[in-house]
């Protein structure tokens, strides 16, 4: 199935209609946003089991792993966001120095306008719908631009959409990068998008002529540290879901092991343990087990088992796309492996002796979205208080996603911004200060020619 490009006037007629829409004032009332959240949410319920279907036909992704990973992620902040958007978009006063008085001073946080929210195929579902409760919560209009790889869930979305608001206030557009080129060339007064590096910075640098505000998030290679300290069979556990999920296609995934070379041969045992458990009958035919999106992906995943010694795992079929859990041992630092971000069930497994050696590795190269330690405590916020991310887990891997109440995003190569909850209202938000000063009095030392200026000079110092 190939999706038809949205025709250049299609695009532009829609942006100029929300655009005006916007300008009506419509989107900003709080009733309002509530309203098209109980919409969303009546609309989301409607569509789940196509959208579910459609994450099958294109993933192999179960019924189970969809909701978890995707639309019940978006359930949850469309309930939080119902919950609170009265509060978040409430008029703030601030404290009034005493330079200011009598005046009062307030933060009003209000909607940036037409926003476009550009997602990948990954998790198709969550991340173009998660950034639209913080577009609607805010009171901003919406352009959505799926991704092209995953054609059912991306027409899908599109019915959703066209079934839930009207096209003037959130739309679908489909295509392939030319359509990404031409809404890069458009002005929006945000932009909210997924994807990888490469692709921001042709955003990025699009974008740069309108000065358009954003949010960047992005992905790269997140370490996964093992000490000699850690709890193996744990870390095993974790450590295989962590990178078993979505097959590795995962912005977060674990994309190198860092194994204390004490433990490396019984965690490289252990890994292949809590793997069997997971998937009893293997990974081939499992119905909890998602398929590499295209045969792009695959060929580019399956070429790095050539950088190493297979461990364990290394099986895969081209017909359905399927690459087995894969341990890749003796890997050199300079391969291809470990110099791009993996987004596959391919595991580079690389050895320390002294932590130093993983403070230096990680700090000498591009920020990661997701930083994962196994082992003691202390250890491991030392490590964090050395080393930076987007986020990080200490003996986990993927979980802090999980948490609305933490901001999710990226630092420097890994994404710019972030969201989830509150985060994702201000993100679509202004912060605007305004200051209200009375007509019932005009004290003078404000004004020419300063003639209270020592007074003034004590109370600014």
């Amino acid at each position: 199935m190939t999706l038809t490009n949205t025709p250049a006037e299609r695009i532009e007629q829609l942006i100029r209609r929300q655009q005006s829409f916007f300008a009506t004032g419509a989107t900003r009332p709080v009733a309002w946003r509530k309203r098209q959240l109980d919409a969303f949410r009546k609309g989301l319920e409607k569509w789940e089991k196509p959208l579910c279907d459609a994450l099958w036909e294109d993933l192999h992704k179960s019924y189970e792993e969809a909701f978890m990973t995707e639309i019940g992620l978006v359930y949850g902040e469309i309930a939080d966001a119902c919950r609170h958007v009265a509060r978040w978009a409430s008029k703030r006063r601030k404290p009034t120095p005493l330079t200011v008085l009598p005046s009062s001073s307030y933060i009003v946080r209000e909607p940036l306008g037409c926003t476009l929210i550009v997602s990948p195929w990954n998790y198709p579902v969550q991340l173009l719908l998660n950034p639209l409760v913080g577009a609607i919560g805010a009171g901003c209009t919406a352009i959505l631009k799926p991704s092209p790889y995953v054609p059912h869930v991306s027409l899908v979305l599109e019915q959703m959409i066209a079934d839930t608001f009207p096209e003037e206030y959130v739309a679908v557009v489909q295509g392939d990068r030319t359509v990404n080129t031409l809404l890069f060339n458009r002005r929006f007064d945000f932009l909210f998008f997924t994807g990888s590096p490469a692709l921001a910075k042709v955003a990025m640098a699009a974008q740069a002529q309108f000065l358009t505000p954003m949010v960047l998030e992005l992905g790269g290679k997140s370490p996964c540290i093992v000490d000699k300290d850690a709890d193996l069979k744990i870390a095993a556990r974790r450590i295989a879901w962590g990178k078993s999920l979505n097959a590795g296609q995962t912005c977060i995934a674990p994309d190198y092991l860092f194994l204390h070379e004490e433990i490396k041969d019984a965690f490289v045992e252990a890994f292949r343990e809590e793997l069997s458990a997971l998937y009893p009958d293997g990974t081939e035919h499992a119905r909890h087990y998602v398929h590499m999106v295209r045969d792009k992906a695959f060929e580019r995943v399956t070429n790095y088992l050539k950088d190493g010694t297979i461990l364990c795992g290394g099986r895969c079929d081209a017909q359905a796309r399927w690459i087995e859990p894969t341990l890749l041992g003796n890997v050199s630092p300079d391969a291809p492996v470990m110099q791009e971000e993996i987004f596959g069930p391919v595991f580079p497994v690389l050895t320390f002796r002294d932590i130093e050696e993983v403070q230096r590795f990680v700090g000498n190269r591009e920020k990661p979205l997701a930083f994962y330690y196994f082992g003691k405590s202390r250890q491991a916020w030392e490590l964090i208080g050395r080393t930076t991310s987007g986020g990080a887990c200490i003996n986990d891997t993927i979980m802090h996603i999980a948490n609305a109440k933490i901001p999710f995003g990226g630092v420097g190569n890994s994404g710019m911004g972030s969201y989830h909850s509150e985060r994702s209202f201000l993100a679509f938000s202004h912060e605007r200060s305004v200051v209200q000063s009375p007509t019932w009095i005009d004290l003078r030392f404000r004004y020419m020619p300063y003639r209270l200026f020592p007074l003034v000079k004590k109370m600014l110092k």
